[in-house]
């Protein structure tokens, strides 16, 4: 009997039961080709091919049973990958493509997945899997994007699933149990120390960041499980505990980067190589403090606004003769001249921060102050007052009267004949916050040497959109006990003489507030710390079929790997963080205190301006609600962006979710939630605002979230760090002396030099060094980077629908960037460039520039939590 089948066109003529050949081409790069150093590993698997220990595939059947196999889907035979000696590849060319044979009978069917067993060495990044020409079914893909490892090093089969998409009910029976296994295998079993060949997804508390064994100034609380001080969980790392606590885990040695995250959430060799290479400075900054202070004739300090703008326009000289001699002496010179740029005779020369690229002093005056609250690094804090004077929430029990200080007759003169009454009415005033936050810190924070205060900055909305400082309170603990209340001030406006200087001062005592909050709440709690456990419980409990995996897993990458970056050399004990952020010691103690406050429903964008009054409900306009700011940047563009993700999660979601039921009735998804509830966010477990996911509503809500968070949200608080705050006189991270006092002879020094009075009250020198180079690192976008709108495979998923729907979202983005664009441009739209010059961008979205250039380019929504 003869069958014939069409495909692609032409007619195949051949047997039942007649064997044939089947062709695939199989994507990976080569460990030896990403790492040149490894040249046994390169013999070892050659030594092997020669043995006949290559790497090997077998199918696995999604329509057929194997009787022989617990009847489960019928494996194939063993075939190999073809000619691995002689396939070189440039590690920047995206994979090798390797060439392979299956036999092919029809009682395969179907092939759903297949096992692949390394028996080389080394291991290898497996990208795709193509099979050109199944009988009755064309090509067939498997997007696999996974390092695989030497057999030996796995008690189990390393097994990868096709690009079909199935909810849990109708997954093929044949791969059910490959894809229980598969999520066991990822789980773990909870116990010892986990390898870089293992793949666990596990929970721990972040008890890591101290170092007890070194000394109790190293100790730190644990933080999660407990009432005190509760927080999201990290991913497990499994490793003993320090010998003075045992509740307290080991750490690495200081400079390694070595520390375990599951091997598919390490950057690739690109963005590794990348991040090596512009940490060498902010690492080298660490070991040389000695070097540091003797590059400037005052020990720390700036002595003039020149010496800090030399950093971007020569960088610092090194000295010479005695002093030279001095230096090398301790340090080694082969460093020193790894810190050597281009010109040769300097060192530690920064790229110019855009807020100074144009003018060098307009970053001082009030309307940039004002309009950086709006399309600055920070730009989600700012509120719309309500109640005057500002009332305080914390508890009058303990803290004592904290409402503010600040009276009509601060302000009066400056709201363009208003009242405050009607300026409330009219929605007119508008509040930088950071009172109630940073006050029960405050006295322990002001024992180290920071001298700062708690803030709280009003401003006044002009008929032009830009904001106007009215007042700024400066509030520090009283002296006779935290009940007692809180001791201000209140400074206003002013431009010359000494009350020019002291107002100058003010500002920058709000933006050491601003710059601390933003890095431990805005950016590193609200957008690292909160996404981690989902992307540890979107590994543990959806399986590669499931939908909801494929939407969320491109916007969880690298997430899990900077994060463990973080607790080993920035939010540690001792760490960068420490060194450079106001709370030193006590930063992620407070920030463990403020995620009380965490709600994942705020942090929806709609939401998020409504709480903060920022915008009220209209059903008339653009998206709902009707912004009190017209012209607020961030604002205006992110609601485009959120409009476009929702969007695009609405319609991919429906295809896969025809009713409430199917949500409710998704096993895979409800285990996923309760787990994300009652593990990765455990202590906000009783929480009622969890959404309950019984509907495809909260469903579609949710993951909007989710993808805002990681991909604009982080954009929007991260990409703007170097372009505003790389110049430290503009976001100051740390003040050194209080509010100088009439009288006194640092007043006198304000009245007689002001910007070295500033210079000597805000970040030190050293300080500024570190501070700078880290927030260059983190600035900068990848050249492996991919955005919102792109997936690093065309063939994530083989339905078409969602295909179309994702090509429509990609559209909808470009159309918002050239919206950004004519807007940027627009001179009705005072904040959007400012008085420096600046146009806003970082939440461009990018999809159009595919040149993937990386670097400072201030614009573009990455996907994930990438750095």
């Amino acid at each position: 009997m003869e069958m014939f089948c069409v495909n692609n066109g032409e007619k195949l003529n051949h047997k039942v039961g007649e064997s044939r050949k089947i062709k695939g081409t199989v994507v990976l790069m080569k460990k030896s080709l990403l790492d040149f150093r490894d040249m046994k590993a390169s013999i070892l698997d050659r030594i092997h091919e020669f043995l006949g220990k290559g790497v090997s595939v077998q199918l696995i059947s999604a329509s057929h049973p194997d009787p022989e196999n617990g009847q489960q889907g019928k494996l194939g035979k063993v075939a190999y990958l073809e000619k691995w000696i002689s396939t070189i590849t440039s590690p920047t060319a995206g994979g090798a493509s390797f060439s392979i044979t299956f036999d092919w009978d029809e009682s395969m069917g179907v092939p759903g997945a297949f096992v692949i067993q390394n028996h080389h060495h080394s291991h290898f990044f497996l990208k795709t899997i193509t099979l050109e020409d199944v009988p009755g079914h064309g090509p067939v893909h498997f997007v696999c994007n996974s390092w695989v490892y030497p057999t030996h090093r796995y008690k189990y089969n390393r097994v990868f699933f096709s690009n079909k998409t199935f909810l849990p009910c109708q997954t093929p029976k044949l791969l059910r149990k490959y894809i229980e296994e598969e999520l066991a295998n990822l789980r773990g079993n909870g116990s010892g120390e986990l390898n870089e060949w293992d793949r666990v997804y596990d929970y721990a508390y972040y008890n890591d960041l101290g170092s007890p064994d070194r000394g109790p100034e190293y100790a730190r609380p644990v933080l999660g499980g407990s009432q005190d001080y509760p927080y999201p969980r990290r991913g497990k790392t499994g490793r003993k505990p320090t010998k003075k606590d045992p509740n307290t885990e080991s750490r690495l040695p200081l400079l390694s980067l070595d520390i375990y995250v599951p091997r598919d959430e390490r950057f690739g060799h690109l963005k590794f190589s990348d991040f090596l290479a512009y940490a060498l400075k902010s690492l080298a900054q660490v070991a040389f403090p000695e070097l540091i202070s003797l590059c400037d004739k005052t020990i720390n300090e700036f002595d003039t606004f020149q010496d800090v703008l030399n950093l971007y326009e020569g960088g610092l000289k090194l000295p010479t003769g005695p002093t030279l001699s001095k230096i090398r002496e301790r340090i080694p010179w082969a460093l020193i001249k790894e810190l050597v740029r281009n010109d040769g005779e300097r060192f530690l020369k920064f790229p110019i921060p855009d807020v100074i690229k144009e003018d060098k002093s307009a970053w001082r005056t009030d309307e940039e102050f004002g309009r950086e609250m709006l399309a600055g690094v920070n730009p989600v804090i700012i509120s719309r007052l309500q109640e005057f004077p500002p009332v305080s929430k914390l508890d009058r029990k303990a803290y004592g009267n904290q409402n503010s200080s600040i009276r009509e007759e601060h302000i009066a003169k400056n709201m363009n004949g208003l009242t405050v009454e009607e300026a409330i009415k009219n929605d007119k005033l508008y509040i930088l916050d950071h009172h109630d936050a940073l006050m029960p810190y405050l006295r322990r924070i002001n024992s180290t040497t920071t001298k700062t205060y708690a803030t709280r900055t009003l401003l006044f909305l002009q008929d032009d959109g830009t904001l106007k400082p009215l007042a700024i309170e400066l509030c520090l603990p009283h002296p006779q006990g935290d009940h007692h209340g809180a001791v201000s001030k209140v400074f206003t406006p002013a431009e010359e003489g000494v009350e020019g200087a002291v107002w100058q001062l003010a500002k920058a005592y709000a933006a050491v507030n601003d710059s601390g909050y933003h890095q431990l709440i805005s950016h590193w709690l609200n957008t690292h710390a909160v996404i981690e456990p989902f992307v540890i419980a979107t590994n543990r409990q959806l399986s590669l079929f499931h939908p909801i995996y494929k939407l969320l897993h491109p916007h969880f990458r690298d997430t899990m790997n900077i994060n463990a970056l973080a607790r080993q050399i920035l939010i540690n004990a001792g760490g960068v963080l420490e060194r450079t952020v106001f709370p030193a010691k006590f930063a992620m103690e407070m920030s463990s205190v403020l995620y009380k406050n965490w709600v994942f429903t705020e942090h929806a964008l709609p939401a998020d301006l409504l709480k903060r009054g920022i915008a009220v409900p209209d059903s008339s306009c653009r998206h709902g609600l009707r912004l009190l700011i017209e012209d607020y940047p961030y604002a205006v563009d992110g609601l485009e962006i959120w409009a476009a993700i929702e969007t695009w999660v609405s319609e991919y979601c429906s295809f896969y979710y025809p009713s409430d039921g199917m949500v409710e009735g998704d096993s895979e998804l409800q285990s996923w939630w309760m787990e994300l509830r009652n593990e990765g966010h455990g202590d906000k477990k009783y929480e009622p605002w969890w959404p309950e996911m019984k509907t495809r509503a909260e469903l579609i809500q949710s993951c909007t979230i989710i993808i805002w968070v990681a991909s604009a949200l982080h954009a929007a608080v991260n990409f703007g760090q170097y372009p505003y705050a790389g110049y430290l006189p503009n976001r100051p991270t740390v003040s050194r002396r209080f509010m100088p006092e009439p009288g006194t002879p640092e007043f006198a020094e304000l009245e007689s030099d002001p910007n070295l009075a500033f210079l000597k009250t805000i970040t030190a020198q050293f300080q500024t060094l570190l501070g700078v180079s880290l927030i260059e690192i983190l600035s900068r976008h990848s050249t492996d980077e991919i955005y919102l709108g792109q997936r690093d495979t065309p063939q994530w998923t083989s339905d078409a629908e969602p295909l179309a729907a994702f090509e429509r979202f990609g559209n909808r983005l470009m159309e918002i960037e050239n919206r950004i664009i004519e807007m940027n441009k627009d001179n009705r739209w005072k904040n959007r460039v400012g008085p420096v010059n600046v146009p806003y961008t970082l939440l461009y979205p990018n999809t159009s520039d595919y040149s993937r250039q990386g670097g400072l380019t201030g614009k573009g929504i990455p996907n994930s939590i990438s750095i």
